[in-house]
């Protein structure tokens, strides 16, 4: 492909646009470590909610769904899709805890919901553990789809790609702190969806599709169909009764943590209020799952058509590199049918998707290790601007241990099942540790051995020729963390009273788990209503899974089965409308 002037000044012009916030942001940023982390606590609602969907919406995530539409056909998606039943189980049940405890990061959570050498342990281990290795693996995964985009669009090797795109990120992240990144991730969130819808268009208009008509003409019912053929059992399970029936409490994804967590976390942290950290977490589900799946399920589609093999698509593009031909790069092949200066627009839109992700991840990270590890365990008197100057030094040296481990992948879907895999297991703790006062840190402990000795034990499986079907890994998995963990719980003591105590009256869980501990609390009844909270979660889920499949029954042509879903959508929302005030029993207190 070749870019011409207009598409160059498209991209030029939206990257600039970017730096403004950024620069302009520095100085506040450099105050503390709050302000840098968590944007002062100030950051409303809608603010939050953009940012989160910014955020998750990166270069991988097309070629991921592309990856699964041409592998596994539409009803694939429920890999992910299943994951909006944890993602409201965090908007009603969490997101006002998650504010309430006022801590810096979700892993100082560790210390005051534990106690003991335990409790640091697993706050120090973790800040490493996930911001550092698994935190690395996102951002690989992330700058892996870059390269193989750049490779199609533009022909840069991936060193190029990886010291151009590092530079950007550093710059971003080092210098704006969270109020940057949120500003930013507004601004790129609009370009990155321009662009998405406009690919979807001229994919489906090109003469071998022939219109969504042709498209629909042409492939296979069951590679359309939103559900899997429960004529093969196999499929069936593993993209959509084990997505729905157990991944999405037991596992632990980046984006998607039961109880919410990660960025997800920092950002309901950041929020000015308990009713903007739902607000801002419920907007990010309906965007993350309503809006943007279908343009890029389209361009998936499509590409069935035009590159029915992938070496069809090495003979269109002769001058990409084979090592990174893969059913992902399908995505990036077919932006090729996009006009000047749609191009340009589209390369910025996935350029200000790659760079919204990766500025995120960098704080992100930066606050763990910094924050939760160096802080707390190294140097732990220092002045503020010591701690900032800290955080924007992690940042770069994380952006380069990313850029490193871009070798080593192979595609986005591989990543993807491995961060499944390492989490598998471990989500059922996360969701109930705020509800059941017996959870300790030695619970946790557990949990994370178990599910990664399991993920090490299948992996090396594999490479010795003896591979496990992953959704049957990952059911294994689940079951003997849970079994580890639940047994460890029990044989070992909970965290002492003082710190239960303390914690009831910071967070004031809900439910009948706190109930030795509450009676000694002295403070009253939870703020938050239980039952309402379920009603909300049942609505909010018909209210995002009525937008997505209306919208699709619209895109096939199916008008009466769409004004269904439409029906459903309308009532569901003014449901949600009615029974979000009930969900605070009385006055909310921030």
């Amino acid at each position: 492909m070749r870019l011409v002037l207009i598409d160059w000044v498209i991209i030029v012009v939206s990257v600039s646009i970017c730096f403004v916030p950024a620069l302009l942001f520095s100085r506040r940023a450099g105050k503390n470590t709050t302000e840098f982390f968590t944007s002062g606590r100030a950051a409303p609602w809608w603010l939050v909610g953009v940012s989160m969907v910014a955020t998750t919406f990166s270069t991988d995530t097309p070629n991921l769904v592309t990856n699964i539409v041409r592998t596994q056909g539409v009803a694939g998606n429920w890999v992910w899709w299943a994951f909006l039943l944890t993602g409201m189980m965090t908007v009603f049940f969490y997101a006002r805890m998650w504010r309430r405890s006022g801590v810096l990061t979700d892993l100082e959570f560790y210390e005051i919901r534990y106690s003991g050498k335990p409790a640091s342990f697993v706050r120090g281990f973790r800040a490493v553990y996930l911001g550092l290795f698994f935190n690395c693996v996102i951002m690989a995964t992330v700058n892996l789809a870059a390269v193989k985009i750049a490779n199609v669009l533009l022909g840069w090797p991936m060193t190029k790609t990886l010291l151009i795109c590092a530079a950007i990120n550093i710059f971003f992240a080092v210098s704006s702190g969270l109020w940057g990144v949120l500003v930013i991730d507004v601004i790129q969130f609009g370009i990155a969806m321009t662009g998405a819808f406009s690919a979807a268009y001229f994919a489906v208009k090109q003469p071998q599709v022939g219109g969504l008509s042709g498209l629909f003409e042409k492939l296979d019912p069951k590679t359309l169909s939103i559900l899997p053929d429960f004529g093969d059992w196999g499929l069936a399970l593993s993209i959509f009764i084990i997505p729905i029936a157990v991944q999405w409490w037991s596992v632990w994804y980046p984006g998607a943590e039961p109880g919410g967590g990660s960025y997800i976390a920092q950002r309901m942290l950041a929020a000015k209020s308990e009713k903007d950290a739902l607000g801002g977490t419920l907007l990010f589900n309906a965007m993350h799952y309503a809006l943007r799946p279908w343009p890029w399920i389209l361009v998936g589609l499509c590409s069935l058509i035009v590159y029915p093999e992938l070496s069809d698509i090495r003979a269109a593009f002769p001058g990409v590199d084979p090592k990174l031909v893969g059913p992902d790069m399908a995505y990036p092949a077919m932006l090729r049918f996009l006009p000047a200066g749609l191009l340009g627009l589209m390369v910025a839109g996935l350029l200000a998707a790659y760079v919204s992700t990766l500025i995120t991840h960098l704080n992100w990270g930066s606050s763990y290790i910094v924050h939760d590890f160096y802080r707390r365990f190294i140097k732990k008197n220092a002045p503020e601007k010591h701690y900032v100057l800290a955080g924007r030094i992690m940042t770069a040296l994380l952006m380069v241990l990313a850029a490193l481990l871009t070798y080593v992948l192979d595609t986005a879907k591989t990543s993807f099942d491995l961060m499944l895999s390492v989490g598998a297991g471990t989500g059922l703790i996360y969701l109930l540790r705020w509800f059941w006062w017996r959870i300790n840190a030695w619970s946790e402990i557990a949990a994370m051995t178990s599910s990664f000795l399991m993920a090490i034990f299948f992996f090396t499986l594999g490479r010795t020729g003896h591979p496990v079907p992953t959704h049957i890994a990952l059911v294994l998995t689940i079951a003997v963390t849970t079994v580890v963990w639940l047994t460890v719980t029990f044989l070992t003591k909970p965290a002492d009273r003082t710190t239960l105590v303390s914690f009831y009256k910071l967070v004031r869980p809900g439910g009948r788990g706190w109930e030795p501990v509450r009676a000694e609390a002295g403070v009253g009844a939870t703020p938050d209503s239980l039952p309402n909270a379920l009603l909300c979660w049942v609505t909010g889920i018909a209210f995002v899974y009525s937008a997505l499949f209306g919208a699709g029954s619209f895109i096939y042509g199916k008008t009466t089965l769409g004004l269904v879903w439409a029906t459903i959508f309308v009532a569901s929302g003014l449901g949600l409308v009615k029974l979000l005030p009930k969900l605070w029993v009385k006055e909310e207190k921030v």
